[in-house]
């Protein structure tokens, strides 16, 4: 009885768990995405322009992110939702911070003195 009861406790959860991945794999859905820039990111291409709707550089969550090797212009492009925004900051961990990029806006700019950004609320 014992044994019986394990394995139908055992076969309930793995049906559980395999019931729980079929429905998050079937409401999962892809992204919007703009110029190649998932819904919710803030992306960077090289140069004053698209690059072809392939950034280089993708952010998604919330923070301070310290950036290197980032010279000349880059297009920033603030596709987060919600009324996000974006800075960029002459200081490292978010120091000396300019401006606000609001959400669905883009700017080019010289990233050579930029040494890292945040994304806020």
């Amino acid at each position: 009885m014992r044994r019986t009861l394990k394995t139908a406790a055992a076969l309930a959860l793995a049906v559980g768990a395999f019931t729980t991945v079929g429905a998050t794999t079937a409401s999962a859905r892809p992204a919007d995405s703009s110029h190649g820039c998932p819904s919710g990111d803030v992306c960077f291409y090289p140069g004053a322009g698209w690059n072809n709707d392939q950034p280089t550089s993708t952010y998604y969550r919330y923070g301070t992110y310290n950036l290197s090797n980032m010279y000349g212009t880059y297009r920033i492009y603030n596709n987060q939702t919600g009324g996000a925004t974006m800075r960029t900051c002459t200081g490292y961990n978010g120091a000396g911070c300019q401006g606000y990029l609001p959400a669905g806006w883009y700017i080019d700019k010289d990233m050579t003195p930029i040494n890292s950004i945040t994304l806020e609320p």
